[in-house]
């Protein structure tokens, strides 16, 4: 499909990497991987057309359509959601309108003789026909499905782009690429404004979709799941494995090991040869085998052994001063944004050297809850910060706040103190920022680059409580296991608001929950979590039910406020047999009534379907006459109708899906 040929990318007078050469067949799923600034997002823009490189060819099919995800582009703010959406079917929107305008004319005119009007109709039909088979009748339940998938609420496809974060807005560019449907997806970085439970969705979309996928993302679980072939960038060079990342590991250690075999062993011959050339080259009956081992020697071509990108990130947090038994305790604390309560009844409890991850979708409260221990914004009830705490904070657009007119030395030096200033150089050299690397403006780093400077700041001053948001975008994958060890033998307490499971895999002991407006405590690791909750994956939690309140680890089913009175305290949670025989109760009314309700509204929708089925087969019945071939009230009625039963046909199957429930 796309052909890449003897590419090379020079930056300065060390190339990027160069003789790069592979081809993206139909339905490759690859995963391009290396070091952060190694050029996975500028192989991204070379495939796309959108950067040149310095030499090779990229040969794109004419007819072969490319969708592209950058990191970061320029979002517009003058339209909703499901505006913004549909550009992705601007050519059939287009159709229609032309569809329209001939209707309009066909209406009005009375030449129904003509030659004119005749070639109207033929040329109406042959577009309605092309604009049927387009699946334009559907789109609108694809742009539902497809936002919905992302994490957006039906409630949001009317609200302006411009009410949404940068992160939201990046979700919608994300659903105009995949609903184009395009030939191949490029896309960089995807997961990084996604929450888990849309990462699994994508997951699942790329693995039904048939269009070519090149992703870069740090992410191990995300591109394990997705890929089926690794694209290396390393040294310079890049190297082609037809297997997934987990077994691309695996190949690449084991490839390595051969190649340092196999050298050892032609080291090994090659002094043996020259050994028996030195020995005997001036014995004469010895002559003619000397000059074969000078021929054997020169026809070796010696073994190439592939390099290995030993730098690394070098982290280490500072030892901390003691802080209070309890950094964090909230009680009763609730947030407001005017009628919408984000989040209410938040009761916990954080002790000194805890290491807590906060989850849940996108928009549920994880950062406001950040902002309201670290007194950015108002709140009620009661939230304490215990004696003696120092905070250091990892927002999640920390990198994009950076100075780009400034080195990353200036960047360092502008903010670090005292005797920190002495030590600047050895700091950034830990960080890969060595030599020239402090010398470069942060306008020409990488996404990665930048966090790993943004990073830095948490450094410069001893702190006893982290607050990580989101810490791992942009993070190659050996920076994130860098900093996943550090934040292990960091001796304060931290938070971690991530959606990355593999980096809170053994990390945390404690998770809280975000959704429905509660925040739920469960103890243990992230997969703990997982099976706490009866689900296999991540993206099920929508399923659970939303009046499940979780007190200090125990659960139990609320059906109305008064049930709090029922709670001795935060400690105990006691709840009497009686008052669990009225819960079971009244759960078992609700279900019967719930029941009732979708049986009701399944015979509704049968009846409904009965009628338009009828009256399409009367349509179809009219418009066989000779007489009625023209008519273009019957046929736009038909097409209508045969919209709305396809529409209520899927209604249909949910209404009976939640009736299986």
């Amino acid at each position: 499909m796309i052909s890449v040929e003897g590419l090379k990318v020079e930056f300065g007078v060390k190339p990027l990497f160069a003789d790069a050469s592979f081809v993206i067949n139909d339905r490759d799923r690859i995963a391009l991987v290396g070091k952060n600034g190694a050029g996975k997002s500028t192989m991204l823009k070379i495939l796309c057309g959108q950067q040149r490189p310095t030499a090779g060819n990229v040969s794109v099919p004419a007819d072969c359509r490319i969708g592209y995800l950058p990191q970061v582009m320029i979002l517009q703010d003058d339209t909703t959601v499901r505006e913004e959406a549909q550009k992705a079917f601007s050519d059939i929107t287009q159709l229609k309108a032309r569809l329209d305008q001939m209707n309009l004319e066909l209406s009005e005119r009375t030449d129904y003789e003509s030659e004119s009007y005749l070639a109207l109709i033929e040329k109406y039909t042959s577009e309605h026909e092309h604009y049927m088979m387009l699946g334009a009748e559907n789109y609108e339940a694809e742009i539902e499905r497809t936002l919905m998938g992302l994490g957006f609420l039906r409630t949001d496809f009317e609200r302006p782009t411009s009410e949404f974060s940068g992160g939201w807005r990046m979700r919608i560019e994300l659903a105009k690429i995949l609903l184009q449907k395009p030939d191949v997806l490029l896309l960089d970085e995807p997961t990084n404004h996604l929450d888990i439970e849309s990462i699994q969705w994508l997951e699942q979309f790329l693995a039904q979709s048939s269009s070519a996928v090149v992703l870069v993302s740090h992410d191990r679980a995300f591109i394990n799941n997705v890929s089926n072939r690794t694209l290396e960038i390393s040294c310079g060079r890049v190297v082609d494995y037809k297997v997934k990342y987990n077994e691309y590991v695996v190949l690449r250690k084991e490839r390595r090991e051969q190649q340092l075999r196999a050298y050892e062993n032609q080291q090994k011959e090659v002094a043996d040869m020259k050994d028996f050339i030195e020995r005997f080259r001036y014995k004469a009956t010895k002559a003619v085998q000397v000059q074969q081992k000078i021929k054997q020697l020169e026809k070796i071509v010696p073994i190439e052994i592939d390099e290995v990108d030993n730098s690394a990130m070098h982290l280490k947090f500072p030892p901390c001063l003691r802080s209070g038994d309890y950094p964090v305790i909230c009680d009763e604390v609730r947030k407001d944004y005017g009628s919408h309560t984000v989040f209410e009844h938040v009761t916990l409890t954080i002790k000194r050297g805890e290491k807590v991850a906060f989850v849940g979708k996108n928009g549920e409260g994880k950062s406001t809850l950040v902002k309201c221990i670290m007194n950015e914004i108002p709140y009620t009830g009661e939230l304490k910060i215990g004696h003696n705490i120092q905070i250091g904070y990892f927002a999640q657009n920390q990198a994009q706040l950076l100075d780009e007119s400034l080195t990353v030395f200036q960047t360092i030096d502008n903010v670090a103190k005292g005797d920190v200033r002495l030590r600047i150089n050895d700091i950034l050299g830990a960080f890969m920022f060595g030599g020239e690397e402090s010398d470069k403006k942060v306008k020409v780093l990488s996404g990665g680059e930048r966090s790993r400077l943004a990073m830095i700041r948490l450094l410069l001053e001893p702190v006893n409580l982290l607050i990580l948001d989101e810490p791992t975008n942009h993070l190659d994958m050996p920076s994130k296991d860098v900093l996943k060890e550090a934040i292990k033998a960091f001796d304060g307490t931290a938070i971690i608001v991530s959606h990355d499971r593999e980096f809170l895999d053994g990390l945390v002991t404690k998770v809280y929950e975000f959704g429905g407006g509660r925040v739920r405590e469960h103890l243990g690791g992230i997969y703990d979590f997982l099976k706490s909750k009866k689900i296999s994956e991540l993206n099920e939690l929508g399923k659970i039910e939303k009046n499940t309140l979780q007190v200090n680890g125990v659960s139990s089913s609320v059906e109305s406020p008064s049930l709090k009175n029922k709670i001795s305290d935060s400690k105990s949670v006691v709840v009497s047999e009686g008052v669990s025989k009225a819960l079971d109760y009244a759960e078992r009314k609700e279900q019967q009534k719930r029941i009732k309700r979708i049986e009701k509204a399944v015979k509704e929708s049968e009846l409904k379907i009965e009628k338009m089925e009828t009256r399409l087969k009367e349509l179809d019945d009219l418009l066989m006459l000779p007489e009625n071939a023209s008519d273009m009230t019957l046929v736009m009625e038909y097409t209508s109708t045969k919209k709305c039963l396809d529409e209520e046909m899927e209604r249909w199957e949910k209404l009976n899906e939640e009736l299986a429930e």
